[in-house]
């Protein structure tokens, strides 16, 4: 007789095993010539090695689907043991714009032509800059990119950015400590991880370090390596900023900053070095840069026009300003 033991370490063991260990049950009975047990997040199987192989992969596939989904029914559980595919009839299939399933298995894709294109560009460079006004999806998809490649085993972590600079505030006079202070600079990228990855799963990424949201400055003298990295609002960072976080990209990551030129937060005496870092950059391969419009935004309709009236707006001034010059 063989011992078998398999660590859960992806996937809540709770949800693995059930409540009352009624999911537990379910491999007992189908496994019912193995002695199975369970302790923390551990189950040990003691039987014939050819039935501890077939074991193994059942829950693999149990794994699989749990961390795609983050849940598991009982009929599922029984489908996939009987070797049936749980994903043709109770979810959607995963279609050429579906980067990762979120939590409840909602489909995360890219919506519009643009998004499509920033998926395209992030898949044949290493790096791309996706720059566009509000609310067009470059940051969310530039997390669900993420995502799927730790997902995929295709990076080890995840390491997501931005400068802590916003309009009219300081974080020295910000309450807390630097934790404190820091973290509601990040919230947008903790929220779409919260939207991609259960709780539980994102926790345990969060403690191990496989994924890191940390400020700007937090990447100086690093070598990041096997991992994908994002650096959001960078529109808000120096030339000598971009240069810094550019550098330290190792020879197995990926890499996208996003930014939004009609937003720069930076105070007056200093300017944002993100477009002269776009020009300087043109033309290298391997470096993509996708613009997204108004037209891509997916968030409320009016969002769409407020962002064409600013526009607008900003390129009277810009014609004022050329007259005044030219008088």
């Amino acid at each position: 007789m063989s011992e078998l033991t398999i660590k859960l370490e992806t996937v809540d063991p709770i949800e693995f095993f059930g409540f009352n260990n009624n999911k537990l049950k379910i491999l007992k009975r189908e496994f019912s010539k193995l002695n199975i047990s369970a302790r923390g997040n551990k189950i040990i199987v003691a039987g014939s090695q050819d039935d501890l192989e077939v074991f193994r992969e059942k829950v693999h596939q149990l794994v699989e689907y749990l961390e795609r989904y983050g849940k598991i029914s009982d009929q599922h559980i029984e489908e996939i043991l009987s070797g049936r595919n749980p994903y043709e009839t109770n979810f959607p299939q995963f279609t050429d714009n579906v980067l990762v399933y979120g939590n409840n298995g909602n489909l995360i894709r890219a919506r519009t032509e643009n998004q499509k294109k920033l998926v395209e560009y992030a898949e044949n460079n290493d790096i791309l800059f996706a720059i566009g006004p509000a609310g067009t999806g470059k940051t969310y998809t530039a997390v669900a990119l993420a995502v799927r490649a730790l997902k995929n085993k295709w990076v080890k972590k995840i390491i997501l950015t931005r400068p802590a600079v916003e309009a009219g505030e300081n974080l020295g006079f910000l309450p807390g400590d630097l934790k404190e202070k820091i973290d509601p600079y990040l919230r947008p990228l903790y929220d779409a991880l919260d939207d991609m990855i259960p709780a539980d799963k994102l926790a345990y990424y969060m403690q191990n370090r496989i994924i890191e949201v940390a400020p700007l400055a937090y990447m100086r003298g690093r070598t990041l390596d096997h991992c994908f990295m994002i650096l959001d609002e960078a529109q808000n960072a120096t030339q000598l900023q971009l240069k810094m976080f550019l550098t330290r990209i190792g020879p197995s990551a990926q890499c996208i900053i996003t930014g939004d030129m009609s937003q720069i937060d930076l105070p007056k005496n200093q300017q944002s070095g993100l477009k002269r870092t776009m020009q300087i950059l043109e033309g290298i391969e391997g470096i993509g840069m996708v613009h997204l419009s108004a037209e891509d935004v997916v968030r409320h309709r009016l969002v769409k026009e407020i962002i064409k009236a600013f526009d607008k707006e900003q390129e009277r001034q810009q014609q004022f300003r050329d007259g005044d010059t030219k008088n």
